[in-house]
């Protein structure tokens, strides 16, 4: 009897160290994004935490009949990563992320967490002959 309890704990152990694994630690997915940075900001009521926002280039119909600018919404977990944007606000940089499926209160708000920066450029100037 006491055999057979400490078998199926040790699976139910398992089960559960498998699943919080899969679920917050797995990187699901990565990639780069590309795009003017936005804002960076440090926000949260217990966990101070590092968000962003990437505007991608570009247009895209949300729904029926409108445009909206494609937005990337990240977090980001390095200090040091994150005053390096923090000083970038307004300049075009290309980012790379993982994407996690479950989030993580110390991690940030997001599923899409940022490990890199590969590039910060200044933005484009636009041209004032374009909007005439």
């Amino acid at each position: 009897m006491k055999r057979s309890v400490t078998i199926i704990s040790l699976i139910v152990v398992l089960i559960v160290v498998g699943f919080i694994y899969y679920r917050y630690l797995f990187v699901f997915g990565e990639g780069v994004k590309a795009g003017e940075l936005n804002y960076m900001v440090k926000k949260g009521y217990i966990f101070k935490t590092n968000e962003g926002r990437l505007i991608q280039t570009g247009l895209r119909a949300g729904t029926q009949g409108s445009i909206s600018s494609n937005e990337f919404m990240f977090s980001v977990s390095d200090e040091r990563i994150a005053n390096q944007l923090d000083r970038s606000s307004g300049k075009t940089v290309q980012l790379h992320y993982k994407e996690y499926i479950g989030k993580l209160p110390w991690r940030g708000v997001s599923n899409f967490v940022v490990d890199s920066v590969l590039s910060i450029e200044d933005a484009a100037p636009v041209s004032p002959g374009v909007f005439k």
